[in-house]
């Protein structure tokens, strides 16, 4: 892997920046980020080696929080082909590849909790999210579990109980739905041990609340994985801090689903470039809101 945009800690204000290839960018640019140096001291990536998970995870690394009362960030991981398809055949393990697969668990293992819709937990598929050894120091310093808890947005909870995602997770399931959900489906969510959150008034669950409602859990590190739908649905509650996104080399045609679905917004919204890593002809970038 190796970055075609810088991944730094500093905001450069006084040199001009290089690029890989030599070339200077604008004086004073810059993207925040994670730290320019592995944690062996050596410049992590340039080469084209194959970058640690600490690496890795010091690229993605969230925001540090303010002092006082922590400030949730949610931050979305998604993939997508050159042609703007997020799934092939319902899945989008089709597009991905190893590499993307290594950011998607480290992103996972650095959030107190992956936000999913109960489509995307039928179409993939959804397990527990499970501990990982080579990430438990890192989240005891940060204060974290063992392994985020997943978070179901779900107005019905047209749900399968029985499967591993609520039988054998490390972390309570939660699910995120309305006040007028049906009572049976919340019972039956409450006896297979699933944590029902109410994020809304009516059937639905209201994006903004949601992220409350979590922080108000202490989860304030957030991590969406989709499906197009609820990101849609979060784009335009304004209330999406980044996205993680993975540009797959590939064509697929059809009319697989875009990233975000749902309304326009009345406005398109800016983000900015952080970062640009690429191996193997994928790309894999961060933005935040501008």
């Amino acid at each position: 892997m190796r970055r075609l945009f810088p991944v730094t800690d500093q905001t450069v204000t006084d040199q001009t920046v290089a690029d890989p290839a030599g070339h200077p960018a604008d004086e004073g640019s810059a993207a925040p980020g994670a730290r320019e140096r592995s944690s062996d001291g050596h410049g992590g990536g340039l080469d084209g080696h194959e970058w640690s998970l600490d690496e890795i995870a010091d690229a993605y690394a969230y925001p540090e929080p303010r002092p006082g009362e922590p400030v949730p960030w949610l931050r979305a991981n998604m993939v997508s082909t050159l042609d703007g398809a997020a799934q092939h055949e319902g899945r989008s393990q089709p597009i991905s590849n190893a590499t993307d697969m290594r950011v998607f668990g480290t992103l996972r293992a650095l959030a107190d909790v992956v936000i999913v819709g109960a489509e995307t937990v039928r179409q993939e598929q959804y397990r527990p999210a499970r501990a990982r050894a080579e990430f438990a120091r890192r989240r005891e310093a940060a204060g974290q579990g063992a392994a985020p808890a997943i978070a179901i947005v779900s107005a019905a909870l047209d749900l399968d109980f029985s499967l591993p995602l609520f039988t054998s997770p490390l972390v309570p399931t939660l699910i995120l739905t309305g006040a007028a959900a049906a009572a049976d489906r919340v019972a039956a969510a409450e006896k297979a041990g699933a944590r029902v959150v109410t994020a809304g008034d009516g059937m639905g669950v209201e994006p903004a609340r949601a992220v409350r409602a979590l922080a108000g859990l202490g989860h304030t590190r957030l991590l969406t994985e989709g499906g197009p739908r609820l990101l849609g649905q979060l784009v335009a509650a304004g209330v999406l801090d980044e996205l993680c996104l993975t540009v797959s080399p590939m064509l697929t045609a059809g009319g697989a689903q875009r990233i975000a679905g749902g309304p326009a917004v009345a406005v398109p919204q800016r983000f900015a470039l952080v970062s640009l890593l690429e191996e193997d002809g994928f790309l894999y970038s961060r933005y935040r809101k501008a």
